[in-house]
């Protein structure tokens, strides 16, 4: 049964969310908050004072200092224009992109839907970004910052590039991003890129992961993988990783799965196709987490998402094996406050890096 966000407590973001936001169309309305987000860095650090992590919230991981343990997920910040103010809110790292080597506008609008009372979300965007060259000079500036987050860039296939090129399509990008980020993120399992998620079959994935690792030289190299895979599929990637001297695995990423739902199955229909993120997300998430943990040495990094809302879900998180946890859906339903939020709830609850952490 799928878990729902307890939204009882009425914060005056939630009282925005129900009169204006829930009104306005999901892309607009997240086109408006981050033009706040980016206006962040003008208050003189002002909105960090109030939402910086704790100290005793530090971790360590892909031979990285973390200021927390929660970050923002890739799809928020698909061009890397936010990661100052989004650093300003809290978030211990920030994964920009998806980027693609050419920009695209993505999918026909509309492409984002909301369930608000499941606390998810339908998206079939289609790495809509402006190109991974545009991206360069945005993450240098960031990197330029004091009190910055980690900051991550995750990279996809082009639309117009075909499934047989696109080892080079992605080490285009990675030779250019992966210089200038603290680690780099191979999306090959977003639902909504035509012959994307056929790239984890193994005897495609190992060529391309093997190519993308030469191009990452020294920097951090994950790989983002679907929650709709059988677990032999998912043992067979984690070897696969572990083999190549990848660093770690994110998962995972929205899944084609609509069951468990409280929305109208005619309404979802009418919705029509994309990957559905946020609580919904949260059972099977979790049990892949697990199934990596059984498998994955201890040292191997492993980034944990999807229905992460509350402190007490990271935490559950972080005591099933994941490295560090990210969120993005439940953003728009808590509000700016969220990663504060999470983080203080983190520090309450005493959590601390166990001295064995990866």
């Amino acid at each position: 049964m799928t878990a729902t966000p307890d939204r009882r407590a009425v914060t005056p973001y939630k009282l925005l969310f129900r009169t204006v936001l829930k009104r306005m169309d999901p892309e607009q309305a997240h086109h408006l908050a981050f033009a706040v987000i980016r206006g962040l860095p003008l208050l003189g650090g002002l909105a960090r004072r109030f939402c910086k992590p704790h100290d005793s919230l530090r971790v360590r991981a892909l031979g990285l200092e973390f200021p927390s343990p929660f970050g923002l997920a890739a799809g928020f910040d698909k061009n890397a224009a936010g990661i100052a103010g989004l650093g300003e809110l809290g978030y211990g790292h920030v994964e920009v992109g998806t980027v693609t080597r050419h920009a695209q506008d993505g999918n026909p609008k509309p492409r984002m839907f909301r369930l608000v009372e499941d606390g998810g979300l339908i998206n079939r965007m289609g790495f809509n970004n402006e190109g991974s060259a545009a991206a360069v000079p945005r993450i240098e500036r960031a990197r330029l910052r004091r009190n910055r987050p980690i900051i991550g860039a995750n990279i996809g296939k082009s639309r117009v590039t075909e499934v047989e090129d696109a080892t080079a399509d992605y080490v285009w990008s990675a030779e250019r991003l992966a210089p200038i980020s603290d680690y780099l993120a191979v999306n090959v399992s977003s639902p909504n890129t035509p012959g994307l998620r056929g790239l984890q079959e193994l005897e495609l994935l190992e060529p391309l992961l093997a190519a993308v690792k030469v191009a990452a030289g020294t920097t951090p190299l994950l790989v983002k993988i679907a929650p709709d895979m059988g677990e032999e599929q998912i043992d067979g990637i984690v070897a696969l990783a572990v083999r190549l001297g990848l660093d770690g695995i994110i998962a995972t990423n929205t899944t084609i799965s609509r069951a468990g739902l409280s929305e109208s199955p005619e309404r979802v229909e009418a919705m029509g196709a994309g990957g559905l993120s946020g609580a919904p997300l949260r059972e099977r998430s979790l049990e892949v987490l697990a199934r990596i943990r059984q498998t994955a040495p201890v040292d191997f990094c492993v980034i944990s998402v999807g229905g992460v809302t509350t402190a007490a879900d990271v935490l559950e998180r972080l005591a099933a094996g994941a490295t560090l946890v990210q969120g993005f859906t439940a953003f728009i339903y808590e509000g700016p406050l969220w990663a504060r939020d999470i983080n203080r709830g983190l520090r309450k609850a005493g959590w601390r890096q166990a001295a064995t952490a990866r």
